[in-house]
Formats: C-alpha cells, sequence, structure tokens
C-alpha cells in the first residue's frame, strides 16, 4: 500500500486532564498527517463512546491514535478487544497521572507522543479480562482505588496528582474492610482485606515502584498485591510505612505473580479498572490475555519491555 493510503482514526477525550489537547490538537494532526496518513477526527461525547466508536468502526483503517487519560485508552483498547479486526493504537496521553504511559515511556509531550504513535513500532501487550470487563494496567478495591473516579475533574485539573493525595488521605479515618477468598493456582487464602490490586504497571496514581521490579508487559502474568486490614493503629502505621519505603511486610500482605485469580466476597466489592469505576461485585474473575492488542513504542524500546 502505498504511504498516502494510509488511514488513521484520531480520537480524542476533550476534558482529560486540564483541556491541554485543545491547543494541541493541530500539531498532533499535522505530525500524523505529515507521516502520510488521512486523518478522521473525533472528539469522545461521554462515558463509553470511545469503546462504542472502536467497536463499529469500519474496516480499512491501518491505525487508531487515541489522546486523553488512562480512562480513555481503556475504552480505546477495550473496543479494539472486542473486534474481530484488530488494529494499532497509537497513544497520545493527555490525561493527569498517565499511569500506562508512564510505565511504556510515552512521552507526556503530546508532539513527541504523536510521533512515536506515527513512526514507532508495534508492542503487542497484555489485557487483563475482569468478568466481562476488560482493563489495561489496573483492577483493585479498597483504601485509595476510588479517589480517582470520586475526585471531581476540576479538581484534578487544578491540582494534578496532588489531588489524588489530598483525597486519599481522607479516606484513613473511614477505612472499610471486605472478607475476601482468593484463589489463584498459586496460592489460595482469605481474610479480611483493606485493599488489592491485580497490576501490569510500573505507577499507581502516578506513585512510581510500589507493584515491583521487572514488570514485564507481555509476559501473561500479572503482579498481585492483597494487603490485611490492620487490628490497630500502630499495625495501620507498619503497612503505610511499608508502603512508603516499597516493601512487602508478609505479616500483612500477600504479593505473588499469577495469569488468573478468583476473589470470592459475602458483601459487594466495589472495585476500579484504570481509575474508572468498575462496579460492585461478589465475584470476579481476573485473567491475563497475553499479547493481546498492539500498541505504538519507540523503536529504541526492546521487543520485551521490562521496567526495573
Amino acid at each position: 500500500m502505498d504511504q498516502s493510503e494510509k488511514k488513521l482514526f484520531l480520537i480524542y477525550n476533550p476534558h482529560a486532564g486540564k483541556e491541554h489537547i485543545k491547543g494541541r490538537l493541530y500539531e498532533i494532526v499535522q505530525v500524523l498527517a505529515d507521516a502520510g496518513y488521512e486523518l478522521t477526527v473525533y472528539p469522545t461525547k461521554g462515558y463509553q463512546d470511545a469503546t462504542e466508536r472502536i467497536v463499529n468502526l469500519p474496516d480499512g483503517y491501518d491505525m487508531v491514535v487515541c489522546s486523553g487519560g488512562d480512562g480513555t485508552l481503556d475504552e480505546v483498547v477495550t473496543g479494539m478487544m472486542r473486534r474481530e479486526n484488530k488494529i494499532p493504537i497509537g497513544y497520545i496521553p493527555a490525561g493527569t497521572c498517565n499511569d500506562f504511559a508512564r510505565s511504556l515511556k510515552i512521552p507526556n509531550q503530546m508532539g513527541k507522543a504523536a510521533e512515536i504513535a506515527a513512526y514507532g513500532e508495534n508492542f503487542s501487550f497484555d489485557v487483563g479480562s475482569f468478568n466481562e470487563n476488560n482493563f489495561i494496567y489496573i483492577a483493585a478495591f479498597g483504601i485509595f482505588t476510588d479517589v480517582s473516579y470520586s475526585t471531581k475533574q476540576e479538581v484534578k485539573n487544578t491540582l494534578g496528582q496532588m489531588a489524588y493525595v489530598l483525597e486519599g488521605m481522607k479516606r484513613l479515618y473511614n477505612v472499610k474492610s471486605y472478607y475476601l477468598r482468593v484463589t489463584s493456582e498459586e496460592m489460595t487464602f482469605e481474610g479480611d482485606f483493606l485493599f488489592g490490586m491485580v497490576t501490569n504497571s510500573k505507577s499507581v496514581g502516578g506513585f512510581k515502584s510500589i507493584i515491583g521490579k521487572n514488570v514485564i508487559f507481555d509476559d501473561g502474568v500479572y503482579e498481585i498485591t492483597f494487603i490485611r486490614r490492620p487490628s490497630n493503629p500502630m499495625e495501620l502505621q507498619e503497612i503505610l510505612a511499608a508502603l512508603l519505603i516499597k516493601e512487602i511486610d508478609t505479616k500483612y500482605m500477600y504479593s505473588f505473580r499469577s495469569s488468573r485469580i478468583v476473589v470470592e466476597s459475602v458483601e459487594p466489592v466495589p472495585w476500579t479498572l484504570d481509575g474508572e469505576f468498575g462496579g460492585e461485585h461478589k465475584r470476579v474473575v481476573i485473567s491475563n490475555n497475553p499479547r493481546a492488542v498492539e500498541i505504538r513504542v519507540t523503536k529504541q524500546e526492546e521487543q520485551s519491555i521490562v521496567v526495573l
């Protein structure tokens, strides 16, 4: 196919982050057009709009480029997972934290990210299944996990990452826990837990290195952490101290890798998927779909991206 015949669908969230994309859209379009793409540009209209657009995108496009926060990328990837004919995704981060972009070393500078989308190489990464839904880099419940979707967009725009921290600190005074049974091939355990996360990312909420080292995005397994409910304030302080120094405290935490886990509870547990509300569930099956979707990364990256 001739270079000029390539077709690209650019979908962006005009309200993501501090709405910077509104002033950078021309630059992004210019970079992609200069790369020889015929562009269709579409601003999202609301929740799940990106998913519907990608599911129903006509065949014939060579790439989808999305710009927005992690939630926008999540919707695009979810739509791609539901397509029979999957095509590569370019990502231009425009959100508040941009955890997944940071993990893949996609820069926050929109022009540079657009160049990676236009000229980079495709990297196949793992996509998670959460019952009937999908997620990219985190499925979590408990303390702090509702911060990103309960914090108003205006506050996020004003304070950035600090908004998550300030909102999260309020939760320490009213910590709720859930009695769970967790089953996997690697281990089975149960107890009262105040936090749990299944991740494929270097950072969560903008904070780096709380997941563990040697995160590989195409190895078919997730990094999993569950934190027990402390019985007194001193134990809570021990848990927070362990998180701050990025160490696992085996007295209160389970940390392991797995490709599939089942989490069961007596009462419905509210989950977050990639920073967006994922519903309340008594039973969830979380599994890894290895190398399910392609995303554009810099040509300097190794085929198997490892975060040290």
